[in-house]
């Protein structure tokens, strides 16, 4: 997949959304740049492989720019980009139940348990931390990952959404047309079992 550059966007997603609707491909390209790389990374903690998590990613801008004259702003274009994203790449792991274990190297935003911060601890900036601290984290993210996708895919799902991407259980309700109660019960069973798998594979 070919990335835009990084750049400052202060625009507002609804007025993007509605010069994309008109036709404007600055607007849609600025969209894309604002999340592609928040799309990648949590496909990537779901379907733990870059190639298929890049392909994926585009799949879904793909999927949005095909799509966005149908979105009526019934919820956030970032509840309904991460919509098509979580459901394409819940589909990809339905049909492809076996998937590789990667680890992972990327910036994480603010989690919301002692699971999420620990995932973030193990991905944060490894500038001038002593090698052997390195080599420790590294081996402990990897460790993390595995046991991750090693989880059921509606817990991942919930999962990475709350953990790793920081939504509330609103958004994550919304993106996976859930109650709020099926993504608190999800998530708990996520957590404990992510425990469970976890204590085995260090036994």
């Amino acid at each position: 997949m070919v990335y835009l550059r990084a750049a400052s966007i202060n625009i507002d997603d609804s007025v993007l959304v509605q010069q994309s609707q008109n036709g404007s491909t600055v607007a849609m390209e600025r969209l894309i740049l604002k999340y592609q790389n928040r799309i990648f990374n949590v496909i990537m903690k779901m379907c733990g492989n870059t190639d298929d998590a890049a392909e994926l990613t585009q799949e879904t801008f793909v999927k949005v720019i095909e799509s966005i004259n149908k979105f009526k702003g019934r919820s956030s274009f970032y509840t309904w980009l991460f919509r098509i994203a979580v459901n394409l790449t819940l589909n990809y792991c339905q049909r492809n139940a076996k998937m590789a274990t990667r680890s992972l190297d990327a910036e994480e935003t603010e989690p919301g348990s002692s699971i999420g911060q620990m995932l973030k601890d193990f991905l944060s900036d490894d500038r001038a931390i002593d090698p052997s601290v390195l080599a420790q984290r590294r081996e402990l993210c990897d460790l993390a990952m595995q046991a991750i996708l090693k989880l059921e895919e509606p817990q991942r799902a919930v999962m990475v959404l709350r953990d790793i991407e920081g939504m509330n259980y609103a958004q994550i309700a919304d993106v996976l047309n859930i109650e709020l109660g099926t993504v608190r019960s999800r998530l708990s069973r996520a957590r404990s079992h992510l425990r469970e798998i976890l204590e085995a594979m260090q036994t």
